[in-house]
């Protein structure tokens, strides 16, 4: 087999085994509310708090999964690992809650 050949049959075997990238899930803080309260993803999606806020929050995974804070006017990702149920609330303004449905 010509060499040229033999580079186009490893770069597609590459090409086959880099996995597809998630989606990116919006998560809106403002008025000290979380939008959207209930949200679904799959595991390897990101998701992304955006504060629109004047004064800091978290998003603080009740089961330890993750826990962001967030100054005022930022954001922050995550990206997802496992799947199951994911409770999480600001840990500055506990009356801030959501929660996240995560399929694998």
């Amino acid at each position: 087999m010509p060499p040229v050949s033999r580079i186009v049959v490893f770069a597609g075997l590459l090409l086959a085994t880099v996995p597809a990238s998630g989606a990116t899930i919006q998560v809106t803080m403002q008025n000290l509310e979380i939008a959207p309260a209930v949200a679904s993803a799959r595991v390897g999606d990101t998701v992304e708090w955006i504060n629109n806020d004047i004064i800091a929050h978290t998003a603080t995974a009740r089961g330890g999964d993750f826990d962001v804070t967030l100054p005022p006017k930022k954001s922050a990702t995550v990206v997802l690992k496992k799947a199951g149920s994911v409770d999480y609330y600001c840990r500055y303004h506990p009356n801030m809650k959501a929660s996240l449905s995560v399929e694998p």
